[in-house]
Protein backbone atom coordinates (compact mmCIF):
# COMPACT_ATOMS: atom_id res chain seq x y z
CA UNK A 1 0.00 0.00 0.00
CA UNK A 2 2.71 2.22 0.71
CA UNK A 3 3.50 2.10 -3.21
CA UNK A 4 0.04 3.68 -3.76
CA UNK A 5 0.90 7.09 -2.06
CA UNK A 6 2.79 8.00 -5.09
CA UNK A 7 0.13 7.33 -7.53
CA UNK A 8 -2.45 9.97 -7.06
CA UNK A 9 -5.52 7.64 -8.74
CA UNK A 10 -4.70 5.40 -6.75
CA UNK A 11 -4.19 6.89 -3.20
CA UNK A 12 -7.62 5.87 -1.32
CA UNK A 13 -6.78 2.22 -1.59
CA UNK A 14 -4.48 3.25 1.31
CA UNK A 15 -7.93 3.37 3.43
CA UNK A 16 -8.34 -0.08 4.45
CA UNK A 17 -11.94 0.13 4.72
CA UNK A 18 -12.21 1.54 1.12
CA UNK A 19 -10.42 -1.63 0.09
CA UNK A 20 -13.27 -3.71 1.87
CA UNK A 21 -16.30 -1.60 0.39
CA UNK A 22 -14.51 -1.71 -3.40
CA UNK A 23 -14.19 -5.17 -3.24
CA UNK A 24 -17.95 -5.90 -2.25
CA UNK A 25 -19.14 -3.11 -4.72
CA UNK A 26 -17.49 -5.86 -7.52
CA UNK A 27 -19.25 -8.82 -6.35
CA UNK A 28 -22.58 -7.33 -5.96
CA UNK A 29 -22.10 -5.03 -9.36
CA UNK A 30 -20.92 -8.65 -11.25
CA UNK A 31 -24.04 -9.65 -9.41
CA UNK A 32 -26.31 -6.81 -10.85
CA UNK A 33 -24.86 -6.96 -14.66
CA UNK A 34 -25.26 -11.00 -14.81
CA UNK A 35 -29.06 -10.82 -13.87
CA UNK A 36 -29.29 -7.77 -15.76
CA UNK A 37 -28.52 -9.78 -19.03
CA UNK A 38 -29.80 -13.00 -17.80
CA UNK A 39 -33.40 -11.45 -17.18
CA UNK A 40 -33.90 -8.77 -20.00
CA UNK A 41 -32.96 -11.79 -22.35
CA UNK A 42 -35.58 -14.59 -20.75
CA UNK A 43 -38.86 -11.88 -20.88
CA UNK A 44 -37.57 -10.71 -24.19
CA UNK A 45 -37.42 -14.78 -25.31
CA UNK A 46 -40.01 -16.03 -23.39
CA UNK A 47 -42.81 -13.23 -24.46
CA UNK A 48 -41.61 -11.47 -27.76
CA UNK A 49 -42.85 -8.88 -26.09
CA UNK A 50 -40.90 -4.97 -25.85
CA UNK A 51 -43.75 -3.81 -24.33
CA UNK A 52 -42.79 -6.63 -21.00
CA UNK A 53 -38.99 -5.68 -21.95
CA UNK A 54 -39.64 -2.71 -21.26
CA UNK A 55 -41.99 -3.08 -17.81
CA UNK A 56 -38.90 -5.26 -16.79
CA UNK A 57 -36.72 -2.43 -17.52
CA UNK A 58 -39.03 -0.27 -15.57
CA UNK A 59 -39.62 -2.85 -12.51
CA UNK A 60 -35.49 -2.40 -11.69
CA UNK A 61 -36.20 0.75 -10.71
CA UNK A 62 -39.46 1.18 -8.88
CA UNK A 63 -37.31 1.91 -5.69
CA UNK A 64 -36.42 4.68 -6.85
CA UNK A 65 -39.60 6.95 -5.77
CA UNK A 66 -38.38 5.93 -2.07
CA UNK A 67 -34.67 6.63 -2.26
CA UNK A 68 -34.73 9.65 0.07
CA UNK A 69 -35.88 7.55 2.57
CA UNK A 70 -32.98 5.09 2.08
CA UNK A 71 -31.10 8.02 2.52
CA UNK A 72 -32.53 9.13 5.70
CA UNK A 73 -31.91 5.60 6.85
CA UNK A 74 -28.56 5.55 6.14
CA UNK A 75 -27.90 9.34 7.90
CA UNK A 76 -29.73 7.24 11.16
CA UNK A 77 -28.96 3.64 11.21
CA UNK A 78 -25.34 4.29 9.37
CA UNK A 79 -24.75 3.69 5.75
CA UNK A 80 -22.45 0.28 6.06
CA UNK A 81 -24.96 -1.59 7.95
CA UNK A 82 -27.85 -0.37 5.52
CA UNK A 83 -25.51 -1.26 2.33
CA UNK A 84 -24.58 -4.55 4.03
CA UNK A 85 -28.73 -5.31 5.16
CA UNK A 86 -29.67 -4.00 1.30
CA UNK A 87 -27.02 -6.91 -0.35
CA UNK A 88 -28.70 -9.96 1.46
CA UNK A 89 -32.04 -9.29 0.26
CA UNK A 90 -30.56 -9.42 -2.91
CA UNK A 91 -28.62 -12.62 -2.25
CA UNK A 92 -31.98 -14.07 -0.91
CA UNK A 93 -33.83 -12.74 -3.99
CA UNK A 94 -31.43 -14.73 -6.24
CA UNK A 95 -31.43 -17.75 -4.18
CA UNK A 96 -35.22 -17.63 -4.90
CA UNK A 97 -35.72 -17.34 -8.94
CA UNK A 98 -32.94 -20.27 -8.62
CA UNK A 99 -34.73 -22.27 -6.78
CA UNK A 100 -37.98 -21.74 -9.00
CA UNK A 101 -35.85 -22.58 -11.55
CA UNK A 102 -34.91 -25.93 -9.97
CA UNK A 103 -38.90 -26.88 -9.42
CA UNK A 104 -39.38 -25.78 -12.97
CA UNK A 105 -41.66 -23.25 -11.51
CA UNK A 106 -40.10 -20.55 -12.96
CA UNK A 107 -42.34 -18.15 -15.51
CA UNK A 108 -42.04 -14.52 -17.01
CA UNK A 109 -45.05 -13.32 -14.43
CA UNK A 110 -43.33 -14.84 -11.69
CA UNK A 111 -40.25 -13.16 -12.48
CA UNK A 112 -41.59 -9.80 -13.30
CA UNK A 113 -43.26 -10.26 -9.32
CA UNK A 114 -40.00 -10.99 -8.38
CA UNK A 115 -38.28 -8.08 -10.26
CA UNK A 116 -40.57 -5.61 -8.60
CA UNK A 117 -39.34 -6.55 -5.19
CA UNK A 118 -35.72 -6.04 -5.80
CA UNK A 119 -36.23 -2.97 -7.86
CA UNK A 120 -38.13 -1.47 -4.67
CA UNK A 121 -34.42 -1.90 -2.99
CA UNK A 122 -31.81 -1.78 -6.01
CA UNK A 123 -31.79 1.57 -7.08
CA UNK A 124 -30.64 3.05 -3.83
CA UNK A 125 -27.65 1.04 -4.03
CA UNK A 126 -25.39 3.03 -6.11
CA UNK A 127 -26.54 6.43 -3.44
CA UNK A 128 -26.01 4.74 -0.43
CA UNK A 129 -22.33 3.61 -1.09
CA UNK A 130 -21.50 7.12 -2.95
CA UNK A 131 -22.54 8.35 0.91
CA UNK A 132 -20.59 5.90 2.70
CA UNK A 133 -17.25 6.27 0.34
CA UNK A 134 -17.28 10.04 1.09
CA UNK A 135 -17.50 9.10 4.86
CA UNK A 136 -14.25 6.93 4.89
CA UNK A 137 -11.83 8.68 2.34
CA UNK A 138 -10.50 12.04 3.05
CA UNK A 139 -12.33 14.77 1.16
CA UNK A 140 -8.84 15.48 -1.02
CA UNK A 141 -9.51 11.76 -2.50
CA UNK A 142 -13.02 11.97 -3.08
CA UNK A 143 -12.76 12.24 -6.64
CA UNK A 144 -10.49 9.88 -7.13
CA UNK A 145 -12.39 7.30 -4.71
CA UNK A 146 -15.28 8.01 -6.28
CA UNK A 147 -14.18 7.10 -9.76
CA UNK A 148 -12.86 3.93 -8.54
CA UNK A 149 -15.70 3.10 -7.06
CA UNK A 150 -17.28 3.43 -10.51
CA UNK A 151 -15.03 1.39 -12.22
CA UNK A 152 -16.32 -1.79 -10.53
CA UNK A 153 -20.10 -0.85 -12.12
CA UNK A 154 -18.41 -0.34 -15.51
CA UNK A 155 -15.89 -3.35 -15.47
CA UNK A 156 -18.86 -5.72 -14.05
CA UNK A 157 -21.12 -4.78 -17.18
CA UNK A 158 -18.03 -5.71 -19.73
CA UNK A 159 -17.12 -8.94 -17.66
CA UNK A 160 -20.91 -9.51 -15.93
CA UNK A 161 -22.12 -9.39 -18.71
CA UNK A 162 -20.09 -11.86 -20.73
CA UNK A 163 -20.07 -14.37 -18.55
CA UNK A 164 -23.46 -14.20 -16.97
CA UNK A 165 -24.47 -15.12 -21.16
CA UNK A 166 -22.16 -17.96 -20.68
CA UNK A 167 -22.80 -19.41 -17.68
CA UNK A 168 -26.50 -19.41 -19.13
CA UNK A 169 -25.13 -21.29 -22.24
CA UNK A 170 -23.45 -24.25 -20.80
CA UNK A 171 -25.13 -24.25 -17.31
CA UNK A 172 -28.77 -23.05 -17.52
CA UNK A 173 -30.64 -20.05 -16.10
CA UNK A 174 -31.51 -21.48 -12.32
CA UNK A 175 -27.63 -22.81 -12.26
CA UNK A 176 -26.23 -19.89 -13.22
CA UNK A 177 -28.59 -17.60 -10.62
CA UNK A 178 -27.13 -20.06 -7.69
CA UNK A 179 -23.72 -18.23 -8.59
CA UNK A 180 -25.05 -14.78 -8.54
CA UNK A 181 -26.74 -15.63 -5.51
CA UNK A 182 -23.25 -16.14 -4.05
CA UNK A 183 -21.62 -13.34 -5.71
CA UNK A 184 -24.58 -11.23 -3.64
CA UNK A 185 -23.33 -13.29 -0.32
CA UNK A 186 -19.74 -12.11 -0.75
CA UNK A 187 -20.29 -9.28 -1.57
CA UNK A 188 -22.95 -8.20 1.74
CA UNK A 189 -19.73 -10.04 3.49
CA UNK A 190 -17.48 -7.77 2.34
CA UNK A 191 -19.64 -4.75 3.05
CA UNK A 192 -20.30 -5.63 6.52
CA UNK A 193 -16.06 -5.82 7.27
CA UNK A 194 -16.02 -1.83 6.84
CA UNK A 195 -15.54 -0.50 9.75
CA UNK A 196 -18.69 1.74 10.21
CA UNK A 197 -18.49 6.16 10.75
CA UNK A 198 -18.58 7.57 13.85
CA UNK A 199 -22.34 7.54 14.81
CA UNK A 200 -24.40 10.78 14.63
CA UNK A 201 -24.06 13.06 17.49
CA UNK A 202 -26.45 12.82 20.24
CA UNK A 203 -28.29 15.99 20.26
CA UNK A 204 -28.93 17.46 24.27
CA UNK A 205 -31.23 20.13 25.09
CA UNK A 206 -29.61 23.65 27.06
CA UNK A 207 -30.69 21.20 30.42
CA UNK A 208 -28.14 18.29 29.15
CA UNK A 209 -30.82 16.09 28.36
CA UNK A 210 -31.58 14.09 25.58
CA UNK A 211 -33.51 15.56 22.98
CA UNK A 212 -35.99 13.58 20.70
CA UNK A 213 -35.17 12.57 17.38
CA UNK A 214 -36.78 14.02 14.74
CA UNK A 215 -39.03 12.19 12.45
CA UNK A 216 -37.95 10.32 9.38
CA UNK A 217 -40.04 12.57 7.73
CA UNK A 218 -38.56 15.55 9.06
CA UNK A 219 -35.34 14.71 8.17
CA UNK A 220 -36.42 13.58 4.72
CA UNK A 221 -38.06 17.30 4.32
CA UNK A 222 -35.00 18.74 5.54
CA UNK A 223 -33.05 16.74 3.19
CA UNK A 224 -35.38 18.12 -0.10
CA UNK A 225 -35.43 21.48 0.69
CA UNK A 226 -31.48 21.20 1.53
CA UNK A 227 -31.33 20.54 -2.09
CA UNK A 228 -33.88 22.64 -3.46
CA UNK A 229 -32.53 26.07 -1.95
CA UNK A 230 -28.91 25.18 -2.92
CA UNK A 231 -28.71 26.20 -6.95
CA UNK A 232 -25.99 24.16 -8.07
CA UNK A 233 -27.62 20.80 -6.51
CA UNK A 234 -30.91 21.61 -8.12
CA UNK A 235 -29.67 21.96 -11.26
CA UNK A 236 -27.55 18.76 -11.12
CA UNK A 237 -30.76 16.55 -10.12
CA UNK A 238 -32.69 18.19 -12.99
CA UNK A 239 -29.84 17.16 -15.19
CA UNK A 240 -29.86 13.46 -13.47
CA UNK A 241 -33.39 13.10 -14.40
CA UNK A 242 -33.18 14.38 -17.57
CA UNK A 243 -30.76 12.05 -18.72
CA UNK A 244 -32.42 9.26 -17.38
CA UNK A 245 -35.34 10.05 -19.20
CA UNK A 246 -33.92 10.21 -22.20
CA UNK A 247 -30.63 9.16 -22.85
CA UNK A 248 -30.16 5.65 -20.61
CA UNK A 249 -33.19 4.20 -22.24
CA UNK A 250 -31.64 4.17 -25.56
CA UNK A 251 -28.12 2.95 -24.34
CA UNK A 252 -29.14 0.43 -21.43
CA UNK A 253 -32.62 -0.71 -21.46
CA UNK A 254 -33.22 -1.27 -24.75
CA UNK A 255 -29.92 -2.93 -25.76
CA UNK A 256 -31.88 -6.12 -25.85
CA UNK A 257 -34.52 -4.92 -28.56
CA UNK A 258 -31.84 -3.05 -30.78
CA UNK A 259 -29.42 -6.78 -30.49
CA UNK A 260 -32.93 -9.17 -31.32
CA UNK A 261 -34.62 -6.52 -33.72
CA UNK A 262 -32.27 -4.29 -35.46
CA UNK A 263 -28.79 -5.84 -35.66
CA UNK A 264 -29.77 -10.00 -35.48
CA UNK A 265 -28.19 -11.23 -32.91
CA UNK A 266 -28.31 -13.67 -30.01
CA UNK A 267 -27.74 -13.05 -26.36
CA UNK A 268 -23.62 -13.01 -27.14
CA UNK A 269 -23.75 -10.35 -28.95
CA UNK A 270 -26.14 -8.53 -26.85
CA UNK A 271 -23.39 -8.68 -23.79
CA UNK A 272 -20.72 -7.48 -26.47
CA UNK A 273 -22.80 -4.44 -26.99
CA UNK A 274 -23.29 -3.92 -23.36
CA UNK A 275 -19.49 -4.64 -22.96
CA UNK A 276 -19.03 -1.70 -25.22
CA UNK A 277 -20.55 1.07 -23.40
CA UNK A 278 -19.19 -0.37 -20.15
CA UNK A 279 -16.01 -0.32 -21.58
CA UNK A 280 -15.94 2.71 -21.79
CA UNK A 281 -17.49 3.89 -19.22
CA UNK A 282 -14.63 1.93 -17.59
CA UNK A 283 -11.74 4.24 -20.04
CA UNK A 284 -13.65 7.35 -18.21
CA UNK A 285 -13.52 6.52 -14.48
CA UNK A 286 -9.63 5.73 -14.92
CA UNK A 287 -9.09 9.10 -16.54
CA UNK A 288 -11.49 10.70 -13.49
CA UNK A 289 -9.31 8.82 -10.64
CA UNK A 290 -6.02 10.20 -12.81
CA UNK A 291 -7.16 13.71 -13.38
CA UNK A 292 -8.37 13.86 -9.41
CA UNK A 293 -8.87 17.03 -7.78
CA UNK A 294 -8.22 19.25 -11.19
CA UNK A 295 -11.64 18.04 -12.72
CA UNK A 296 -13.96 21.47 -12.95
CA UNK A 297 -17.33 19.11 -12.04
CA UNK A 298 -19.93 21.66 -13.24
CA UNK A 299 -18.20 22.08 -16.30
CA UNK A 300 -17.69 18.03 -16.84
CA UNK A 301 -20.97 17.75 -16.38
CA UNK A 302 -22.52 19.97 -18.84
CA UNK A 303 -20.08 19.27 -21.63
CA UNK A 304 -19.95 15.34 -21.48
CA UNK A 305 -23.84 15.04 -21.47
CA UNK A 306 -24.54 16.75 -24.27
CA UNK A 307 -21.66 14.65 -26.30
CA UNK A 308 -23.69 11.56 -24.79
CA UNK A 309 -26.30 12.87 -26.48
CA UNK A 310 -24.59 13.07 -29.74
CA UNK A 311 -23.42 9.73 -29.55
CA UNK A 312 -26.28 7.98 -29.08
CA UNK A 313 -27.87 9.94 -32.11
CA UNK A 314 -24.85 8.32 -33.73
CA UNK A 315 -25.39 5.00 -32.37
CA UNK A 316 -29.24 5.03 -33.79
CA UNK A 317 -27.96 5.18 -37.45
CA UNK A 318 -25.05 2.66 -37.25
CA UNK A 319 -25.45 -0.26 -39.93
CA UNK A 320 -23.47 -2.96 -38.25
CA UNK A 321 -23.14 -4.33 -34.78
CA UNK A 322 -19.36 -3.41 -34.96
CA UNK A 323 -19.79 0.29 -35.75
CA UNK A 324 -22.74 0.39 -32.85
CA UNK A 325 -20.01 -1.40 -30.69
CA UNK A 326 -17.75 1.48 -31.66
CA UNK A 327 -19.98 4.64 -30.76
CA UNK A 328 -21.52 2.95 -27.71
CA UNK A 329 -17.90 2.85 -26.52
CA UNK A 330 -17.38 6.89 -26.62
CA UNK A 331 -21.30 6.78 -25.34
CA UNK A 332 -19.84 5.09 -22.44
CA UNK A 333 -17.21 6.74 -21.64
CA UNK A 334 -19.04 10.40 -21.75
CA UNK A 335 -22.05 8.77 -20.01
CA UNK A 336 -19.13 7.86 -17.18
CA UNK A 337 -17.00 11.13 -17.12
CA UNK A 338 -20.31 13.53 -16.90
CA UNK A 339 -22.39 11.44 -13.70
CA UNK A 340 -19.23 10.85 -11.98
CA UNK A 341 -18.31 14.62 -11.82
CA UNK A 342 -22.35 15.43 -11.49
CA UNK A 343 -22.02 12.87 -8.10
CA UNK A 344 -18.64 14.25 -6.53
CA UNK A 345 -20.01 17.63 -7.39
CA UNK A 346 -23.43 16.84 -5.13
CA UNK A 347 -20.93 15.43 -2.14
CA UNK A 348 -18.36 18.41 -2.40
CA UNK A 349 -21.07 20.89 -2.06
CA UNK A 350 -23.04 19.04 0.83
CA UNK A 351 -22.90 19.13 4.09
CA UNK A 352 -21.75 15.81 5.50
CA UNK A 353 -24.72 15.67 7.86
CA UNK A 354 -27.06 15.76 4.53
CA UNK A 355 -24.95 14.02 1.98
CA UNK A 356 -27.01 11.04 2.65
CA UNK A 357 -29.85 12.64 2.35
CA UNK A 358 -29.02 14.32 -1.00
CA UNK A 359 -27.79 11.38 -2.75
CA UNK A 360 -31.10 9.79 -1.77
CA UNK A 361 -33.08 12.76 -3.60
CA UNK A 362 -30.16 12.17 -5.82
CA UNK A 363 -31.52 8.60 -6.60
CA UNK A 364 -35.26 10.02 -7.31
CA UNK A 365 -34.18 11.13 -10.30
CA UNK A 366 -33.38 7.78 -11.94
CA UNK A 367 -37.43 7.14 -11.92
CA UNK A 368 -36.32 9.13 -15.61
CA UNK A 369 -35.25 5.65 -16.53
CA UNK A 370 -38.43 4.15 -16.07
CA UNK A 371 -40.64 6.78 -17.05
CA UNK A 372 -38.59 6.87 -20.13
CA UNK A 373 -38.78 2.80 -21.04
CA UNK A 374 -42.65 2.63 -20.82
CA UNK A 375 -43.11 5.85 -23.37
CA UNK A 376 -40.82 4.04 -25.35
CA UNK A 377 -42.44 0.78 -25.69
CA UNK A 378 -45.02 2.12 -27.95
CA UNK A 379 -42.74 4.78 -29.73
CA UNK A 380 -40.77 1.78 -30.62
CA UNK A 381 -43.52 -0.06 -32.06
CA UNK A 382 -45.17 2.57 -33.93
CA UNK A 383 -42.34 4.58 -34.77
CA UNK A 384 -39.15 2.47 -34.82
CA UNK A 385 -35.41 3.44 -33.09
CA UNK A 386 -34.39 5.39 -35.41
CA UNK A 387 -37.49 7.82 -35.15
CA UNK A 388 -38.13 7.50 -30.99
CA UNK A 389 -33.71 7.67 -30.66
CA UNK A 390 -34.02 11.27 -32.31
CA UNK A 391 -36.95 12.48 -30.47
CA UNK A 392 -35.02 11.43 -27.77
CA UNK A 393 -32.07 12.83 -27.82
CA UNK A 394 -33.36 15.97 -29.25
CA UNK A 395 -35.46 16.53 -26.18
CA UNK A 396 -33.11 15.81 -23.51
CA UNK A 397 -30.55 18.01 -25.76
CA UNK A 398 -33.30 21.11 -25.07
CA UNK A 399 -33.79 20.41 -21.80
CA UNK A 400 -30.35 20.00 -20.49
CA UNK A 401 -29.74 23.76 -22.49
CA UNK A 402 -32.33 25.30 -20.91
CA UNK A 403 -31.35 24.20 -17.85
CA UNK A 404 -27.45 25.07 -18.39
CA UNK A 405 -29.02 28.80 -19.50
CA UNK A 406 -30.89 29.10 -16.22
CA UNK A 407 -27.93 28.07 -13.54
CA UNK A 408 -25.20 29.34 -15.97
CA UNK A 409 -23.34 30.92 -12.52
CA UNK A 410 -23.69 28.07 -10.56
CA UNK A 411 -22.37 25.67 -13.12
CA UNK A 412 -20.02 27.21 -15.42
CA UNK A 413 -18.11 30.00 -14.09
CA UNK A 414 -14.47 28.41 -12.99
CA UNK A 415 -14.97 30.17 -9.22
CA UNK A 416 -18.16 28.68 -9.06
CA UNK A 417 -18.75 26.54 -5.89
CA UNK A 418 -19.63 23.24 -8.38
CA UNK A 419 -16.00 24.07 -9.76
CA UNK A 420 -14.18 23.93 -6.43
Amino acid sequence: MSKLSRISALAPFQVRDYRRLWCGDLLTSWAFEMENIILGWYILVETGSVVLLALYGSLIYLGTLVSPMFGVMGDRIGHRNLLTGMRLSYACLAAVIAALGLAGNLSPIVVLCIVGVIGMIRPSDLGVRAALVSAIVPPAQLMPATSLARTTVESARITGAIAGAYLVAQLGMSHAYIAIALFYLLGALATQRVQPPPPRQILRDAAGDVMAHPSPWRDLKEGIVYVWRAPQLLACMLIAFIVNLTAYPMSNGLLPYVAREIYKIDQTGLSYLVAGFAGGGLIGSIALSVMGTRVRAGRMTVVFVLIWYVMLLAFSRMPTPATGFAVLMVAGACQTLSLVSLSVLLLRTSEERYRGRVMGVRMLAIYGLPTGLMLSGPLLASQGFVATSTLYVAFGTACVLLICWRWWRYLWPLDAKANG
